[in-house]
């Protein structure tokens, strides 16, 4: 976790905080997009993979704001 950390303060200090958390953020919907779209539109018998995707993308797109948040903290 210390890892994760420095490199957020890393990318905070030279100002790529912002396209890194935009960078994430729209992979992140994007998974979700597809999460979405696998379960309602396809005739998918196994709930994990959409549902695995939708997690991941919420993971991308509410984690990197909280990364750079906790880097700026400390």
């Amino acid at each position: 976790m210390d890892e994760v950390l420095e490199v957020a303060e890393v990318a905070a200090d030279f100002g790529l905080g912002g396209v890194v958390k935009w960078l994430l953020g729209l992979v992140g919907v994007l998974l979700i997009l597809g999460g979405a779209g696998l379960w309602l539109l396809t005739d998918m018998g196994l709930f994990v993979v959409p549902a695995a995707l939708m997690a991941v993308g919420l993971l991308l797109v509410v984690a990197p704001v909280v990364l750079l948040f906790a880097a700026e903290l400390f």
